[in-house]
């Protein structure tokens, strides 16, 4: 009696489950290599068919220049001249050096001289001598 009552639901629900399956319509019919390779021609045409790790839409450029190259080749030599354009990692500030110094060569030569006699300057890890 234990076997029919666990069995008789195990039944119904396998009728229940696989009746879907049996009620297919013709749409559903497997279509034809030629079919599926004009299907993905016309998905490949209108975009639909990612390429790589890019999104269909992010390799369209929708903005046209009207420069033409000498115009931006000027431009450019310009921006470069009036550093305007940042290079490698560094801020725009960082490499500049706002103060100029009004020593010239021989007085700059000098004082080092004068602050390495005195032990001012530290060699190597060495602290400087009080």
């Amino acid at each position: 009696m234990k076997a029919i009552s666990i069995l008789l639901p195990a039944t119904i629900f396998a009728l229940v489950s696989v009746q879907p399956v049996l009620a297919q319509d013709d749409s559903s019919a497997p279509k034809t290599r030629a079919q599926v390779k004009a299907e993905a021609k016309d998905a490949e045409k209108s975009g639909a068919i990612p390429r790589g790790d890019a999104s269909p839409t992010m390799n369209k450029d929708t903005t046209k220049s009207t420069a033409n190259r000498a115009a931006v080749k000027a431009d450019t030599k310009a921006a470069v001249k009036a550093d305007a354009i940042p290079r490698g990692d560094a801020s725009d500030t960082m490499n500049k050096d706002t103060t100029k110094s009004t020593a010239n060569r021989a007085a700059v030569k000098a004082d080092t001289k004068a602050a390495e006699k005195a032990g001012e300057i530290p060699r190597g890890e060495a602290q400087p001598k009080p």
